[in-house]
């Protein structure tokens, strides 16, 4: 054993007013202060200081000129040690469900100020299940002391959703499963500040929620199987502030829309948005448009299933990725035919994924097996980087904190497994962004650039074999 001496911490403080003034001297007055200073320019006193103290001046400069203090030495080394690593990730916590009836986690959301906390969102999905003893509570918990959650979310339906707002991280919007918006202010207690109505609310569980980037800070929008993207203002939630029907037929029926089970927004492109629907489509959206069936930009027929989770790449937005049936798949947004590249199909059913936030070619994701994977596309696309076992039960949500190095795992029983990644898979690689020209190992923006042109040409080859078909 060790015993550390105790640091014992004090606060100081200095008041500092502009001195250096004679009484009689008003500072503000420019006349008084330029005849002062030729005063005391003239006096020996002043000038044999100076000239002393420029010779010690002139000693740090030349020093400060000779050493670049900041100066990095040995960078190449330390690249060189990480890229012998094998990829690895440690569980660093483990928060359960509190409650004895156990449920899904939902939704996880990191708190906007680093990796202290975490908002869960806890319901159970499964269709007409028995909900006697169910709680509806979802929970904020600290992780430096997670035995007990910092405080208990009460709304009136359990959350599907839950997201922290970026610019107040005070403020969190969820979405209900009985298709109501509430939001929280974390300072007024566990209660939520407002509920939508009702009958002016989603008719289905709301599977996204997502803040917009506005100047109040008060905007956000919400996805739910119903067929509907609805836009709200926290301030007065009675009523959404706009409505889009996902009818891919431009006629604006509710019967012929399409669910809603994933929703995507880059902060970046604040006129487009992307909706992962449960038919397995794939629908680009544009708020600048007139009408609503003109919203409806275009749509992407991806996967067998519903598409569980839908990401733009932080680095090169015109790129995005679906997870749906059985893989995981890569889009251009010029190529709307077919993905660009697609894992090979898994085993078992994907339910998340989403991008790194410092790597453009890595990506996550998680199956039904409980095994989370994480890519590296510039390396490998037949298999994952890693793969690791997390628990027995399926898995279902997954997070990854803002710094690229710490991500959550929320499973079918409600366990938030959290894990902090190896530096290689969090750490830019040297050929990543730049356009490298080398042929053997291409930078991403190239790969994605290359499989795109691959998929135009196929197209068009197929444009042409069916047109020839129809001749003959």
């Amino acid at each position: 054993q060790v015993n550390t001496e105790r640091v014992e911490v004090e606060t100081h403080g200095v008041h500092h007013t502009e001195g250096g003034w004679p009484k009689d001297v008003n500072p503000h007055e420019m006349e008084q202060t330029i005849r002062f200073r030729k005063k005391v320019e003239k006096d020996e006193n002043y000038i044999n200081t100076v000239t002393h103290l420029g010779t010690l001046m002139e000693h740090c400069i030349k020093q400060n000129n000779a050493i670049n203090i900041y100066e990095e030495y040995f960078g190449e080394e330390e690249m060189a040690e990480v890229e012998g690593e094998a990829p690895s990730a440690k569980t660093i916590n483990v928060i359960r469900d509190p409650n004895i009836t156990k449920r899904t986690a939902t939704h996880l959301s990191w708190h906007p100020d680093g990796c202290k906390k975490l908002a869960v969102a806890y319901s159970s999905l499964e269709f007409q299940q028995n909900m006697k003893d169910m709680s509806f509570d979802s929970y904020i918990w600290d992780l430096e002391n997670s035995n007990k959650p910092e405080l208990v979310l009460k709304p009136s339906s359990p959350l599907v959703s839950l997201e922290y707002n970026p610019k107040d991280s005070h403020i969190l919007a969820g979405g209900c499963y009985n298709g109501q918006i509430a939001y929280w202010d974390t300072r007024k207690g566990r209660l939520p500040v407002e509920v939508s109505t009702v009958e002016l609310s989603h008719r289905d569980p709301v599977y996204g929620t997502i803040w917009l980037q506005s100047k109040t800070g008060t905007e956000c929008f919400s996805a739910s199987t119903d067929g509907q993207v609805l836009w709200w203002d926290i301030r007065k939630l009675s009523e959404p502030t706009e409505t889009l029907v996902l009818d891919i037929t431009r006629k604006g029926l509710l019967e012929n829309a399409l669910g809603a089970i994933s929703l995507e927004f880059e902060p970046t492109m604040p006129t487009k948005f992307m909706v992962g629907t449960e038919q397995g489509i794939i629908i680009s959206c544009n708020r600048k448009a007139k009408t609503p069936p003109e919203k409806i930009a275009g749509t992407y027929s991806g996967h067998h299933g519903p598409v569980y989770a839908l990401a733009r790449n932080p680095f090169y937005p015109k790129f995005f990725l679906t997870v749906g049936d059985w893989t995981a798949r890569i889009w251009s947004e010029e190529s709307k035919e077919s993905s660009i590249m697609w894992t090979r199909y898994h085993l078992s059913y994907l339910t998340d994924g989403c991008w790194s936030t410092v790597r453009p070619a890595v990506f996550f994701t998680t199956k039904m097996d409980g095994t989370l994977d994480i890519w590296d596309f510039l390396f490998k696309q037949n298999d994952p980087s890693l793969s690791l076992k997390i628990c027995d039960e399926p898995l279902f949500s997954l997070r990854l904190q803002d710094n690229g190095c710490f991500v959550g795992c929320g499973s079918k029983l409600g366990t938030v497994t959290l894990l902090e990644i190896s530096s290689e898979l969090c750490t830019l690689q040297k050929n990543e962004k730049t356009l490298a020209t080398a042929v053997e190992t291409p930078s991403l923006p190239q790969m994605f650039e290359r499989e795109t042109k691959r998929e135009k040409i196929l197209e068009a080859r197929h444009r042409e074999m069916r047109l020839k078909e129809r001749a003959k």
